[in-house]
C-alpha cells in the first residue's frame, strides 16, 4: 500500500481487499474503504475477489475524485466494476502449499514410496543413507492424509511417518 499510496500522491483513495490462503478460504481476508462511505468499496472489493475462486490476492483500486458525486450506489457500483473488468483479464496462477513429511524406511521401500511422488506432488528434499533410509520430503498439504495413507499401506505400515510442523 506504501508503494501504491507513493505512486499516486494526489488521489483521494486507495481502496482495497485481499483473500489469502485458498480461494474457498474466507476466513482470511481484509479490506479497507480508505475514507469512502462505510460498505462503498473495500467490501464490493472482497466480494469480487471471494466470487473469482482464486486465493493469495490483493486488489487496490485508486480513485481519484473528479467532481462528480456518485453516491453509495455508484461508488459499490465503480469499486466492484473496476475489479470485475480486471478479474477478467488475469491469468490466475496456481500456488501449491507443501508441508514437509520426515520418513524412516528400508533401502527396499524407497521405490514404492518414490513412486506416489507423482501422484501427491510430491519432492524429495534430502535424503540421508544410513542403516535405514531418512528422507525429508515436501507434499501438496491438501494430499498430506492420502499420501501417509498410501504410504503406509504400500509398505504394509512399516515405514515411521512424521509431519513436520
Amino acid at each position: 500500500m506504501r508503494d501504491i499510496k507513493a505512486q499516486h500522491p494526489s488521489a483521494r483513495h486507495h481502496c482495497w481487499a485481499f483473500v489469502a490462503g485458498r480461494p474457498s478460504d474466507g476466513q482470511q481476508y481484509g479490506f479497507s474503504d480508505d475514507g469512502e462511505p462505510s460498505g462503498t468499496a473495500g467490501k464490493p472489493i472482497l466480494n469480487c475477489l471471494l466470487g473469482s475462486d482464486v486465493g493469495e490476492m490483493t486488489a487496490v483500486v485508486v480513485r481519484y475524485y473528479g467532481g462528480i458525486k456518485l453516491g453509495t450506489g455508484g461508488l459499490v457500483r465503480a469499486y466492484a466494476g473496476g475489479v470485475q473488468q480486471v478479474l477478467k483479464l488475469i491469468e490466475p496462477i496456481e500456488c501449491l502449499i507443501y508441508k514437509e513429511l520426515h520418513l524412516t524406511c528400508d533401502y527396499a521401500q524407497i521405490a514404492a514410496i518414490e513412486s506416489l511422488f507423482s501422484v501427491y506432488n510430491g519432492k524429495l528434499k534430502h535424503a540421508e543413507y544410513g542403516a535405514q533410509v531418512v528422507m525429508q520430503l515436501d507434499v501438496d498439504a491438501r494430499h498430506i492424509q492420502a499420501f501417509i495413507t498410501a504410504v503406509r499401506n504400500k509398505t504394509n505400515g512399516q515405514v515411521n511417518v512424521k509431519v513436520v510442523d
